[in-house]
């Protein structure tokens, strides 16, 4: 994760046997954006965990990342994907 070029890297992890879940970034979006967007996936994330709705609070946390994200570093056509866009189930 801490390999991009800008640190804008971003990471959800879910233990899903521990029912815990992490949200973490990089430097590079964190200095950008702050503990506000932190807090404010957090909450997305939990409030969708706590009604049962796994999936719809991720995306939630995902969507508000993204927009830090694309309000931050914008796509320019030069971009590489610099991760992959994979989930990891082990």
């Amino acid at each position: 994760m801490a390999a991009t070029a800008r640190r804008n890297g971003v990471l959800f992890f879910v233990a899903v046997a521990e029912r815990r879940f992490a949200i973490l970034g990089d430097a590079g979006i964190h200095e950008k954006a702050g503990g506000d967007l932190w807090n404010s996936a957090r909450d997305a994330v939990q409030e969708g965990f706590a009604k049962g709705e796994f999936a719809g609070g991720l995306a939630e946390g995902i969507r508000i990342a993204g927009e830090a994200l694309a309000e931050h570093f914008p796509h320019e056509t030069a971009d590489v994907n610099e991760l992959p866009d994979t989930l990891s189930y082990e």
